[in-house]
């Protein structure tokens, strides 16, 4: 990816499945390098759908969308699914979860062994490197699949709602440590989230999507400062911002009633 290019381009972009309603219409959309973009908005108006074009697991149905100046590639080098679900393979340690997509790639033993120390460092589970699934909280199979997607080192990190199973403390603390880990690794990411706590404590811009299709109605820039942290939550600023967000996203669901 070309550090002057936009990462990634939307350009009146639509999908649609077969013969049904468009889900997506009209997405123009550029993130710049090291962005973080949190998507928002009624449930059905297509925030999954938007990162799986992103990734190239379904094409675009009209508009045009570029992912480091080029059309959006499934095995993208320099792109990693965080998804809603851990999808832990419970027979496999934490360590051997974290190497599997590296065993994929066939990643020299040395350097996979490498990659996997360096994220379980970054997510603080090497104590917990030899456990299995079934011994782990929720939070914890969330860090081992983000561990996972940052093995592969990518420039852009699409995260489906991950966080949204756990509970709020929970929830906070990782949102902590993914900045810290972004902070080191300087990715791009798009973050689909119901949460406007959550997407304004993460994000440099929240996109705000109706549905019936989905597209984009709002963007709002997130001007806090970086590293964010648990005193950034109590700030008149973060708390301006969440009460102006959730007007916005108050009024689309209230515009779409039948988007559920």
């Amino acid at each position: 990816m070309s550090a002057s290019s936009p990462v990634v381009e939307f350009t009146d972009v639509a999908k649609r499945f077969g013969d049904a309603p468009p889900v997506l219409s009209g997405i123009t959309l550029c993130a710049q390098s090291n962005e973080f973009i949190s998507l928002i908005g009624p449930s059905g108006c297509g925030k999954s759908t938007l990162l799986r074009l992103i990734a190239g697991l379904s094409p675009v149905s009209g508009g045009k969308l570029l992912v480091g100046g080029r059309p959006p590639a499934q095995e993208a080098s320099d792109l990693a699914f965080v998804f809603q679900e851990p999808t832990l393979l419970p027979w496999l340690t934490v360590r051997r979860n974290i190497e599997v997509m590296l065993r994929l790639r066939h990643t020299p033993a040395d350097r996979r062994r490498a990659l996997a120390d360096e994220a379980l460092s970054l997510v603080r589970l090497t104590s917990l490197a030899t456990h299995y699934p079934r011994q782990l909280s929720g939070g914890q199979k969330m860090r081992v699949s983000i561990a996972r997607a940052l093995t592969l080192e990518p420039k852009l990190l699409l995260l489906d709602e991950p966080f949204g199973a756990l509970d709020e403390m929970t929830r906070d603390h990782l949102n902590e440590e993914l900045l810290a880990i972004r902070e080191r690794q300087r990715w791009t990411a798009f973050f689909v989230t119901h949460s406007v706590a959550e997407a304004v404590f993460l994000s440099t811009r929240i996109a705000v999507l109706a549905a019936n299709p989905g597209h984009i109605v709002h963007e709002v820039p997130v001007d806090l400062p970086y590293p964010r942290t648990p005193e950034t939550r109590l700030s008149p600023a973060y708390q301006t911002l969440v009460a102006k967000v959730s007007l916005l996203l108050r009024s689309v669901e209230v515009s779409t009633p039948h988007a559920a």
